[in-house]
């Protein structure tokens, strides 16, 4: 019978104002969905599972860099079923003997992020920029971000895949088995803006409109325990991540791809 080495979880409704809309719709895919993938897992005697959370929506706001022990206090319930999919998975641990790592992503960001898709301010950026359209910024644009390359997160999931099969300590509590991922540096949305338009020259100014429900004012990420089990550094800055995503886009004209957080 099949018998997976490890189940790598990527799979959720990543719309916070859709869970703010629908929160059963969003616990129904995002918790409940999760948590089938687990039983399967046991069921299948998978020796490993890897559970990408969202350090931006677990923690709430963050004016100062969040450590993976710092308190939950989740504004959406998009960030509620994270927080409460990791507490499933310490469960399944202690309960089953599933092992398992979660990484707390910072903003994801990079080439085949899908533009026309419900989250990912690079990509709408990148994408309205090229069209020559206008930029719509929601709120002030000085929240803030850790934004973190598609290539430095899929070099995480491989450190936490080797994490799994080490003589890691048995944690006690989820906390110890979770790591930030991100770039350890905060970006202002409006600054983020000024970069891209650097790179693609904005022929119609940005407007604002009014923030929306279940965003927040600043996330930032303390990545120090990554680098320290894992082994993890980010290695691509944000000039260099957002070049190579308008190059993308170029050269697909924005065609949808694989969506990212």
């Amino acid at each position: 019978s099949f018998r997976p080495h490890v189940v790598n979880h990527h799979a959720a409704q990543i719309d916070i104002r859709r869970s703010v809309e629908d929160p059963v719709f969003d616990a129904e895919v995002n918790v409940i969905g999760s948590v089938n993938l687990m039983q399967q897992a046991v069921r299948n005697r998978a020796e490993g599972f890897i559970f990408a959370s969202s350090g931006g929506a677990i923690y709430g706001e963050t004016p100062h860099p969040a450590v993976e022990t710092a308190a939950k206090a989740p504004i959406s319930p998009y960030g509620a079923a994270k927080a409460a999919v990791e507490n499933y998975l310490f469960a399944y641990r202690k309960t089953f003997g599933l092992n398992s790592v979660v990484l707390r992503y910072a903003n994801v960001y990079g080439p085949r992020q899908d533009p026309a898709g419900e989250a990912g301010v690079v990509s709408i950026f990148t994408s309205a920029l090229i069209a020559g359209g206008g930029v719509t910024i929601f709120g002030s644009g000085y929240q803030v971000r850790d934004y973190v390359f598609v290539v430095d997160v899929a070099r995480a999931n491989l450190l936490a895949r080797d994490r799994l099969f080490s003589d890691m300590q048995t944690p006690r509590n989820p906390d110890e088995s979770a790591f930030n991922i991100g770039s350890g540096r905060a970006t202002s949305v409006n600054a983020l803006y000024e970069e891209l338009a650097k790179i693609i020259p904005a022929s119609i100014a940005a407007v604002h409109a009014k923030s929306r429900p279940g965003e927040l004012m600043e996330s930032r990420l303390d990545i120090t325990r990554g680098h320290a089990v894992l082994g993890f550094s980010p290695r691509v800055k944000l000039a260099d991540g957002l070049l190579q995503t308008v190059a993308w886009q170029k050269n697909t004209k924005g065609t949808s791809g694989t969506r990212t957080r």
